[in-house]
């Protein structure tokens, strides 16, 4: 359970409000990943909590023309804030319509707004997820491993003999269970993971690589290490995905 609902604290049922997880692109070609009815569920949300003012203003000014950013009140989720929290509690109980927003991709995935999404649920307030693009799914779809048993493990440690050890765990783990593993990095430490990638793992484990996905330079490919060694892709600074298949 969320720290912010200790398991003690009672659930008030039916809180009034609804919560809307609604989705961003990942890339400034994305828009076209981006479902209509998006635009009727931001238009119909009074208060905002995302992860990035800017990047969701901007977001919204380009899918709704005309968007009333300044009829909205709107929050930068920082789950150290008393403030904030309780802004979002008070929205939902006044029965206010709250919309959620990553910084890219898919909110409550990999995105701290889960915990806002784990408050609400404690509070029985209805939470309505958006579909729309996911890195980290769509990733998968490409790679051709495996979508029944497959796991995401965030980032790996950047300390070099811990990563290394971590990614033989991963390597393991996948070769006993068939399991797809999938991690991240911040861009500009792409190439430093992908060397401790080539230099940990066995020539023959299988390791898909998607690039800048939806982007204009967007490029998923599946590859032996062994052959990812041979020839490195150019990442540097740029979102990418890492799944790993033994």
């Amino acid at each position: 359970m969320s720290d912010l609902l200790p398991s003690s604290q009672p659930s008030l049922s039916g809180a009034p409000g609804i919560v809307i997880l609604l989705p961003v692109v990942l890339s400034d070609e994305g828009y076209g990943a981006i479902p209509e009815i998006l635009r009727a569920e931001a238009e119909s949300c009074d208060d905002f909590f995302v992860e990035e003012l800017r990047t969701a203003r901007r977001f919204l000014r380009r899918l709704i023309p005309g968007f009333d950013i300044d009829g909205r009140t709107w929050w930068q989720i920082d789950l150290r804030s008393p403030e904030m929290l309780n802004a979002f509690r008070s929205s939902l109980l006044a029965g206010r319509t709250i919309g959620i927003m990553s910084e890219a991709g898919c909110p409550g995935i990999a995105d701290p707004g889960q915990e806002l999404v784990a408050l609400a649920q404690g509070m029985g307030a209805r939470v309505r997820p958006v579909t729309g693009p996911s890195s980290i799914f769509l990733a998968l779809m490409a790679s051709g491993m495996n979508g029944q048993l497959f796991r995401f493990n965030g980032y790996l440690p950047v300390e070099s003999d811990r990563r290394k050890r971590s990614i033989r765990e991963l390597e393991s783990d996948s070769a006993r269970t068939g399991c797809t593993h999938i991690f991240i990095e911040t861009p500009y430490r792409n190439d430093a993971l992908l060397d401790a990638i080539l230099s940990a793992c066995r020539p023959d484990t299988r390791l898909c690589i998607a690039i800048d996905i939806t982007g204009r330079s967007e490029d998923i490919r599946t590859r032996r290490v062994a052959d990812w060694q041979r020839d490195k892709p150019n990442m540097h600074k740029v979102p990418t995905i890492f799944l790993l298949s033994a």
